[in-house]
């Protein structure tokens, strides 16, 4: 079995919008609600973190802190929006309605103009997820990501249907905890 805490990064300097793979800092506010998330840190074994800056900053710091080994791993960045990336909802509604409605409604049958589609998005996140299963069963690790990658993970650790994924909130600074037992099957666990 393996424990995973998820830790979605703070507010961005850029704000809101389809930032996926663009490399955004994060505010004082975002900082301070990740901190928040991490004031009563659990028995981590490693730190496993995006390489983009808003994850990876804060895993630098914690990883010194809490005296954990940190592995910057390139699968858990986000899913990549092609034409969308930097742009806002509201935006995109006056230009792209009916497409935005397409990927609101189901993610895995509309991909973003140049995007990277879900369900390779979904190969790649779920293949790091089983390698750390493999390499580092039995530990409990800390996973610095993005919303997409949480509500990925936890979209199929609450056994939801592939058009439901965008039903799952995850917040700035949110944590969560999932296990990965044995047969690869996730689940949603307290604290």
């Amino acid at each position: 079995m393996l424990t995973l805490d998820l830790l979605r990064h703070g507010e961005t300097e850029r704000g809101g919008g389809f930032r996926g793979s663009l490399d955004d800092l994060l505010t004082p506010v975002g900082w301070q609600q990740m901190r928040d998330a991490t004031a009563q840190p659990a028995p981590w074994d490693a730190i496993i973190s995006s390489p983009l800056r808003r994850c990876a900053d804060f895993a630098f710091e914690l990883a010194q802190q809490c005296r954990a080994p940190l592995v910057l791993l390139e699968d858990l960045r986000e899913l990549h929006f092609g034409d969308w990336e930097g742009r806002h909802a509201s935006e995109l509604m006056v230009e792209h309605a009916d497409d935005l409605g397409r990927f609101w409604t189901d993610p895995y049958q509309f991909c973003p103009p140049g995007g990277e589609p879900l369900v390779l998005f979904e190969q790649r996140v779920l293949a790091a997820i089983e390698e750390l299963a493999q390499r580092r069963a039995g530990e409990h690790l800390l996973l610095v990501t993005h919303g997409g990658v949480m509500r990925l993970l936890m979209a199929r650790a609450r056994g939801l249907a592939r058009q439901d994924l965008l039903q799952v909130e995850v917040a700035h600074g949110q944590r969560l905890r999932i296990q990965l037992d044995e047969p690869g099957r996730l689940r949603e666990c307290p604290y």
